[in-house]
């Protein structure tokens, strides 16, 4: 991509440059006094209020400050990713994904805003979340990030990303949140499960390398971890979507960071049940219970094997997917409505979640075997394939 921008520039000044010459052989040959002198005007009291909160310019110079650049060197390459700076000694918050090789020796170096580079280890994971919280070596006087509340965002209101999309560090995207909630699935790389995960959706421009980095609303708060993107059918000679990027809410990753930070690893909540996508009533609307725990948390509120789980709360649950999702929005331990059938034979039950410490992502099978909702998946990467593309 750089070498046909460079391209065009040289050839852009070389025409310029043939213009401008031409231009001084006319004018040597009569003085016009009507030509125009160029100059430069300073900038105007509007452009200046540009900089106070909530604005654009605003949220990027804040979020700037606090993101980080993250580089993973691996057999296979460099792993490029962002990252949200937690405190002046350099606690980092970050995805999974980004750092996931790390574990097999890897080195990873981060690059703060003051422009120095420093070692990195990681202090823990969350895998089911795709968070991971990464300390540097020898950091002091960073600028930790303001976190805002992704609870009282609103669709259409304005946000901006920080990150180092395709390696290009500082880099500043804009849009708006264009949904909430919208449970996200991955494929993995053997293509035999879906990773599931609760986002807020965003048209700004996400790209490989954005991923850990921060989407902020335009007091330069952070409101989300960006993560994913929706590549539509391009990945398959189809066709490509755009302005679908993904971003963990920052309510979530807040817990999910504090645990890291405390323990060095997070606990998520268990519904103990099993399923897959493929429901065995092709017409029924909602999560279709293939098995229940013994003990477990469903089954103590009296769910029970054949069940269609049509809500969480208030949230509408159209298949197995949507399900976990839902359930990962809550803590370990809390207590949740859980609506069973529909129509007049729908009943509600209050089920108090369990808990897990979350060592492996949680994928459902799309069709064929089951899997439970306590995270054990075998794909290595959460946003490796169809039908959301991972950003690395």
């Amino acid at each position: 991509m750089t070498k046909p921008i460079i391209a065009t520039a040289l050839l852009a000044g070389l025409i310029g440059g043939a213009v401008g010459v031409g231009g001084s052989a006319l004018l040597d040959r009569g003085t016009n006094p009507s030509v125009p002198v160029l100059s430069s005007q300073p900038a105007s009291a509007a452009n200046a209020a540009d900089v106070k909160p909530g604005s654009v310019t605003y949220a990027a110079q804040v979020a700037s400050k606090s993101t980080a650049d993250i580089k993973v060197n691996t057999s296979q390459g460099t792993a490029v990713g962002s990252g949200i700076i937690l405190s002046p000694d350099g606690y980092v918050l970050t995805n999974n994904h980004v750092v996931a090789a790390a574990g097999q020796g890897s080195a990873i170096t981060v690059t703060t805003g003051d422009g120095k580079t420093h070692t990195a280890e990681v202090t823990g994971t969350s895998p089911s979340y795709d968070l991971a919280v990464i300390k540097l070596a020898n950091a002091s006087g960073l600028t930790p990030a303001t976190l805002g509340d992704s609870s009282g965002l609103q669709v259409g209101e304005q946000v901006v990303a920080v990150g180092s999309p395709e390696n290009l560090s500082n880099t500043v995207t804009s849009g708006i949140v264009s949904a909430l909630s919208r449970t996200v699935t991955a494929g993995d790389e053997s293509g035999s499960g879906l990773t599931v995960y609760n986002g807020l959706q965003t048209d700004t421009p996400i790209n490989p390398g954005n991923s850990g980095g921060p989407l902020v609303n335009l007091q330069g708060q952070v409101v989300g971890v960006n993560s994913a993107v929706d590549t539509g059918q391009g990945g398959s000679g189809g066709v490509q979507a755009y302005g679908l990027g993904f971003a963990i809410p920052v309510n979530a990753a807040k817990r999910i960071a504090n645990e890291l930070l405390q323990d060095g690893q997070a606990m998520k909540p268990v519904l103990g049940v099993q399923g897959s996508l493929a429901s065995a009533n092709g017409s029924a609307t909602g999560a279709q219970v293939g098995g229940v725990q013994a003990g477990g948390a469903a089954a103590s509120a009296g769910i029970k094997n054949g069940d269609v789980i049509t809500k969480v709360g208030d949230t509408p649950i159209s298949d197995y997917a949507d399900l976990m999702a839902q359930i990962l929005t809550h803590a370990p331990g809390e207590t949740v409505p859980v609506t069973v059938g529909s129509g007049n034979d729908a009943r509600t039950v209050q089920v108090k979640l369990g808990s897990a410490v979350d060592k492996q992502q949680t994928t459902i099978p799309e069709s064929g075997g089951q899997s439970d909702d306590g995270g054990s998946g075998q794909g290595r990467t959460p946003f490796g394939g169809s039908p959301f593309g991972l950003v690395p």
